[in-house]
């Protein structure tokens, strides 16, 4: 161990990062490496005397060990450099987006008999197994990946691969951004009309979540919600979607609009804690909305991730007195007889399916047999993506009871929905 903060020293940190690698690649894990350096020390260090520059040490220590919970190793290799190895690390945005807490960290002022000290640090990030397959590696490609961020500029990572560290800036970027968007109030709730193919009236509407961004405009849910998802923001936006939808279809029903359904999507991230079944029920004890107006869209591969836990959430949700559809259906590969025993009342059938209707012949079949699966449970069918007459009339034929698209209308704020749209299907 080093005297100095009693942190493991770079002799057993390199032990001890031989034997995390060794496991990782028994159990298929990804490890972190990062490589951190005070910005300055040596400024610090001359002008203030070691016995500042020691204790500084000892404080720095002591604020990065605060911020670690098991299975991350912090060690001090020597001088002003500590490295820290995280023995579970799945995806590069993690990596950085411990660097940036570390960073943040640091901001906050050290005290000295009164005085306050600002520093800041640049980190280096090597991954296991796609930078590098041994410790030595790790450590010499980390310390590579610190004299970049260096010279980029201090206070601030790198990654060893120059188009991952931008890739994963950006995604730490938008998921710091996503934060103050929740509390700025930039999201928006967009509603999709969805149309009853028999008579092409406007039956419901499917709620989506928009992000208005002071500089970057209207932000897709591709770009923000997979980050919202590894970052646990996911919940947080859920709950606020599913309070603003029903808070307007509570208004549109005062209105008198003729809606027989709001539907929410819920990610599968929450679909599988428990806690969603106390957010809805919350919520709609809160708004007040009749749970027969509320629809949950649930993708089919959330369901299949682990059928057990959510056959019983499906069936405490059902007992709300709400309406369940399983989202994407055929995207995944649930089997039927599991189909059977889910309550849900709808399957939509996934856009990608829609998209070569009704001349693609492969697609043309899918659809039928998921229509008549549905038909058989007594489920209703629900088509998405629709943008063309002829899909549309397709569906019809083949018995889909309902559809949403751009032909029928886009997802658009609850003010520009034209209630009396019924565009004709049938020539």
């Amino acid at each position: 161990h080093d005297p100095l903060t009693g942190l493991p020293n770079r002799l057993l940190f390199t032990d001890r990062a031989e034997q995390a690698l060794a496991s990782a690649q028994v159990h298929k894990r990804g490890c972190a490496l990062l490589l951190l350096d005070l910005d300055h020390f040596k400024i610090i260090n001359d002008s203030l005397g070691h016995n500042v520059g020691d204790q500084l040490l000892k404080q720095v220590s002591e604020r990065l060990a605060g911020l670690f919970g098991p299975g991350v190793t912090l060690a001090r290799l020597g001088g002003d450099e500590f490295a820290v190895l995280v023995e579970s690390c799945p995806q590069v945005v993690q990596a950085a987006a411990l660097a940036q807490r570390i960073l943040d960290a640091l901001r906050e002022p050290f005290i000295f008999d009164g005085h306050q000290l600002f520093i800041s640090a640049s980190i280096g990030i090597s991954l296991f197994p796609s930078d590098a397959l041994s410790a030595e590696q790790l450590l010499r490609n980390a310390d590579s990946a610190l004299f970049k961020a260096k010279s980029v500029g201090r206070e601030g990572y790198a990654l060893y691969t120059e188009e991952l560290t931008a890739h994963a800036q950006n995604r730490v970027e938008i998921a710091s951004e996503l934060r103050r968007a929740l509390e700025q109030q930039e999201l928006r709730v967009y509603y999709q009309p969805v149309h009853d193919l028999h008579n092409s009236r406007l039956i419901g509407v499917e709620a989506l979540v928009r992000w208005q961004h002071p500089e970057r405009g209207l932000v897709p849910p591709v770009e923000f919600i997979p980050i919202a998802e590894r970052t646990g923001l996911i919940a947080d936006i859920d709950a606020w979607v599913m309070d603003q939808a029903c808070r307007q279809m509570c208004q549109w029903l005062a209105d008198g609009v003729q809606l027989s359904f709001i539907a929410i999507n819920v990610s599968s991230r929450l679909f599988a804690r428990r806690e969603l079944y106390e957010q809805v029920a919350q919520v709609l004890h809160t708004t007040g909305l009749d749970p027969a107006f509320l629809e949950l869209e649930v993708t089919e591969s959330a369901v299949m991730e682990d059928p057990e836990v959510a056959l019983e959430q499906l069936h405490r949700l059902r007992e709300l007195g709400l309406r369940l559809a399983i989202d994407d259906f055929g995207t995944g590969y649930s089997s039927l007889l599991r189909l059977k025993r889910l309550p849900v009342q709808k399957l939509k059938i996934d856009q990608g399916f829609v998209a070569g209707l009704p001349w693609d012949e492969d697609d043309a079949a899918i659809v039928r047999v998921v229509i008549a699966l549905a038909k058989s449970m007594g489920m209703q069918v629900h088509a998405e993506g629709i943008e063309q007459v002829e899909q549309a009339r397709f569906l019809l034929e083949q018995g889909c009871d309902m559809g949403q698209g751009y032909w029928f209308g886009r997802p658009m704020p609850a003010q520009d929905i034209d209630w009396h749209r019924a565009p004709p299907i049938q020539t």
